[in-house]
């Protein structure tokens, strides 16, 4: 049995006390949290492997609930749209042009920045058809993560890009047989009704009958993100997203809205009595006009939160060092300086991320016994605090990517003093822009 020992400069557990630890070093057993080691007590001969960090900070991995692995490669290539417009002219063709290739590209680029930046486990929404590829990339990337087919069966905005109702919900239940729960639970399914407006109330009832035969799977969704969206879920349902939803008997815990960035009291009621996940993407909501969501107001209601980067096209990076930063600062204005501190912003980034995914017993927080998905930073330079009275600002006000240094998945090194140990960043980028000009020819 492998045994490691990590001695960092401090340990920030995100755990029930908040607890940060120095002068402490962290016992790694296989791929679990085994202990914590105080500096004096180390016997070395214990050991298979020791690693010496004393300029860097342990802490969880980060949580990222709401990712488009298939849109990496369309980055810089749908600019200044509202969503509808994004979707129609950019987005639906550039997926329905994908092939196999090119789905694959685009997850090794999309996975690869998420792990160099400290993502350890994502909520991926897939795309309609190659699902297979985006799993078999998150499987050999060694990512943790849920997935799942984007299931359209209605599509007046892109109509080539859909399929039957029939086949779509045969094609989940297939995926879901293949992979949920594969590598130990390391992989799970994700049922992925694109949104209201490309999906009929057949295909949103039926997957959520689906879901009771894999438990552990969630029900992914789009809702609530733009007005004009909004207004078209009216036009055709008589009610707002989240009360269409409901009215089909959609939501539990085990539902994640990405968005939700325009709700009303009803809605925000149904969030909080049905313990739905809210996935907080604000560089996403900024970037296509939609709007900012009222994320203190959703907080003080107790409705879960957590963060995504949304996909690259509408960001244009999936680093989740933007979206905590982001996340607190286009609230104060409005709410003033003490909102969105750096602490809560840092938990919705770990541990509330695992929360929402049902994974916060094995993974969200650095304790006894939960899986070493774990992250290094480097808080020595120029441009962190040289005070350590509030590490939790330093990391999500004055960190980046270039922070992380060393990132562990299910015990194992994924990234080593910013070298990745899974992706070639020339090959994987050079491959990438061979498969985008395919890709183009082929829309074309």
């Amino acid at each position: 049995m492998i045994k490691k020992l990590l001695v960092p400069r401090r340990i920030i557990c995100a755990d029930e006390e908040d607890n940060i630890f120095e002068d402490t070093a962290l016992e790694i057993t296989s791929n679990k949290i085994s202990g914590f080691i105080p500096l004096e007590k180390i016997n070395k001969d214990e050991y298979s492997e020791i690693f010496d960090y004393p300029d860097y900070t342990i802490i969880p991995g980060f949580v990222q609930t709401h990712v488009h692995l298939c849109q990496t490669l369309f980055r810089g290539l749908a600019e200044e749209l509202p969503l509808l417009d994004w979707l129609k002219l950019k987005i639906f063709p550039f997926e329905n042009a994908h092939n196999e290739d090119s789905l694959r590209q685009s997850c090794r680029l999309g996975l690869n920045e998420l792990i160099m930046s400290g993502t350890t486990t994502i909520l991926d929404m897939g795309t309609l058809r190659h699902q297979q590829i985006i799993f078999s990339e998150m499987i050999n990337s060694g990512i943790r993560g849920f997935s799942g087919k984007c299931m359209i069966d209605k599509n007046d905005l892109f109509p080539e890009f859909k399929s039957s109702t029939k086949d779509e919900l045969k094609d989940s239940i297939q995926l879901a047989q293949n992979y949920h729960n594969l590598h130990n639970g390391r992989i799970k399914y994700a049922f992925a009704p694109r949104f209201v407006l490309s999906c009929s109330e057949e295909l949103l009832k039926e997957t959520k009958e689906m879901i009771k035969d894999f438990p552990g799977s969630l029900y992914h969704t789009h809702s609530s993100e733009n007005l004009n969206e909004i207004k078209e879920v009216r036009r055709r349902y008589q009610k707002e997203n989240i009360e269409y939803f409901d009215d089909l008997n959609l939501l539990d815990d085990y539902t994640v809205l990405a968005h939700c960035v325009h709700t009303n009291q009803t809605e925000r009621k149904i969030l909080k009595e049905k313990n739905i996940r809210v996935a907080h993407c604000p560089s996403a909501n900024l970037k296509l006009g939609s709007g900012i969501a009222p994320i203190p107001e959703y907080l003080n209601e107790g409705i879960s939160v957590s963060l995504g980067a949304d996909g690259a096209p509408c960001n244009n990076n999936l680093s989740i060092f933007n979206e905590m930063r982001l996340s607190s600062l286009i609230q104060k204005p409005a709410q003033g300086p003490e909102a969105m501190s750096a602490l809560k912003i840092f938990r919705m980034a770990t541990i509330e991320g695992a929360e929402a995914l049902h994974l916060n017993n094995e993974i969200g927080s650095i304790e006894t016994g939960k899986i070493a998905d774990i992250v290094l930073l480097d808080l020595n330079t120029s441009s962190n605090s040289l005070d350590d009275s509030n590490v939790y600002s330093d990391i999500v006000f004055a960190s980046n990517h270039q922070n992380v240094k060393c990132v562990m998945i299910n015990g194992e090194w994924k990234v080593k003093e910013n070298e990745s140990l899974v992706y070639a960043d020339n090959e994987i980028i050079a491959e990438g822009r061979q498969e985008l000009r395919k890709l183009f020819k082929r829309i074309k």
